[in-house]
């Protein structure tokens, strides 16, 4: 029994210093000078660790920056406008991240190059940010706000859409005074 306790600790120090040493090799050298090599170099562990817990370095950079990212409902703010308010700067927050922003278009492409690990991506992070905006909009039909929950699919598109686009695929840094036009636009669309 106490060699099964033991063993528990080494394997979280082995998890944590890999997440670190993926971090710190993304703010040093970007998303596409990183090997496996590297990462296990700065981790201080063997490749063998990080293949026993990840197919690629794709899967562990999606792990580290992605995977585990626990997303949750801003407080209830009073209305749906605001509380979608909320969730969209928290979302501009995260994209405007210079190491976010440099890493999700490329890592994103080795994610969607991979079945397995895109259904992860969608099974994890894209799941929690719809359950959110679904949330937001089922206060919104307990306020009387909307008539109907609009389907999670389009809600999450409509208000995250545009600027995800511009953030990851276009490479375009959203004023926060734009965030308002965008959000207005999906209120509108979602009343």
């Amino acid at each position: 029994m106490a060699s099964g306790r033991l063993g528990r600790p080494r394997e979280e120090r082995v998890d944590e210093a890999l997440a670190e040493a993926v971090r710190e090799l993304l703010t040093e050298t970007g998303y596409q000078n990183i090997t496996v090599d590297l990462i296990a170099s700065r981790a201080g562990v063997g490749k063998p660790a990080i293949y026993r817990r990840h197919r690629s370095k794709a899967e562990l950079i999606f792990s580290v920056i992605v995977h585990d990212l626990s997303e949750t409902a801003p407080d209830d703010a009073g209305s749906l406008r605001a509380d979608l308010r909320s969730l969209l700067h928290r979302i501009h927050g995260d994209l405007s991240d210079p190491v976010a922003g440099s890493v999700m278009s490329s890592l994103l492409s080795d994610v969607l190059a991979d079945p397995e690990l895109t259904a992860r991506f969608r099974d994890t992070f894209v799941r929690a940010q719809r359950d959110v905006v679904a949330e937001l909009c089922r206060r919104a039909v307990d306020r009387g706000e909307l008539k109907r929950l609009p389907e999670p699919e389009f809600a999450h598109s409509l208000l995250l859409g545009p600027l995800f686009v511009r953030h990851v695929i276009l490479g375009e840094r959203v004023p926060r005074s734009q965030l308002d036009d965008y959000l207005d636009a999906a209120v509108r669309a979602l009343t």
